[in-house]
Formats: structure tokens, C-alpha cells, sequence
């Protein structure tokens, strides 16, 4: 886990330490005239465990580099998370992306993140506390991460 600090223009977002977990670094192997060339790709999600999340992906020629391009595009895709007193989501949400299905469920106060995968760490990354979530469908983590993201958008307050 690795903290760093982001310096964007907007004044809610500068100043903040993100949490960068890096979820998923895969080889991805091009056949060419050549032979084969190896890249990476990297799955990253960023997010400073008080509501702000991104899920970003990309690709490089090494490891180091995938998941740099990875940050920058999990900081360009942060979403606000609504939480309350106990840390927890306001209701009930479903998010769907692709094959993937994801339920997620407020808990009461102690319970702890009750969830698996990707999901998990979105939501630690969130700063959700409490909660308990379910996988339908895909096992695909980039997927669910990103049905995590549509069920945490669907998210209404009573402002």
C-alpha cells in the first residue's frame, strides 16, 4: 500500500493522501512479424478512505509503468462515495457490468467489510467500514470493480 500526495487544481481533491492498491498485474504477450513482444497490465484502485474511489487500468512495456498509467487513470475516474455515521452505505444498491453482478448491503456498526476480490479493496479504499457485498456472475476483477463503481453511484442521500 502506498500513500502519495495529489496536486490537481480542484481545491477538494488537492491535499489528500491517496491509497494506491495495485489489485491485479497481468503479462499480456502480442505475437508480431519479430516474435513475441511482453507488455503488462495493471489494475489499480485509488482512493483516500473518506469517500473518494477510482478504478484505473493500463498498460505498459514494464510493471512500474503500467501501474503509474493506472493511478492517473483511477484519479481521472473518482467517483464520491456517500457514507454514514457508521461508515456504512445509506441502502441497498446493485451494480452491473458486463457479466458481472454486483449486491452490496449496509451493515451495522462492527461488522467489518464482509466481501471478497476486487470489491473488497474498493471498498476499504472508499473508506467503507461496515457493509456486506456479494459477487453474482463473473469472477473478472476489472468487471467487478466495476460494478462495485455503478452500485456506488446508484447511492442516494436524503440531500
Amino acid at each position: 500500500m502506498v500513500q502519495e500526495k495529489n496536486t490537481n487544481r480542484n481545491s477538494n481533491r488537492s491535499n489528500v493522501n491517496w491509497v494506491r492498491k495495485v489489485v491485479k498485474v497481468r503479462r499480456i504477450t502480442k505475437v508480431v512479424k519479430g516474435g513475441k513482444k511482453l507488455r503488462f497490465g495493471a489494475l489499480v484502485i485509488i482512493g483516500n478512505e473518506k469517500g473518494l474511489v477510482g478504478v484505473g487500468v493500463g498498460k505498459a512495456d514494464d510493471v512500474v509503468e503500467a501501474v503509474k498509467k493506472a493511478a492517473n487513470d483511477g484519479r481521472r475516474n473518482i467517483i464520491m462515495v456517500p457514507l454514514t455515521k457508521t461508515f456504512s452505505i445509506p441502502h441497498v444498491s446493485t451494480g452491473q457490468y458486463g457479466a458481472s453482478n454486483v449486491l452490496l448491503k449496509p451493515a451495522s456498526a462492527g461488522s467489518g467489510v464482509i466481501a471478497g476480490g476486487s470489491v473488497r479493496t474498493l471498498l476499504e479504499a472508499a473508506g467503507v467500514q461496515n457493509i456486506m457485498a456479494k459477487q453474482l456472475g463473473s469472477n473478472n476483477l476489472l468487471n467487478n470493480a466495476r460494478a462495485t463503481i455503478c452500485a456506488l453511484q446508484a447511492l442516494k442521500t436524503l440531500k
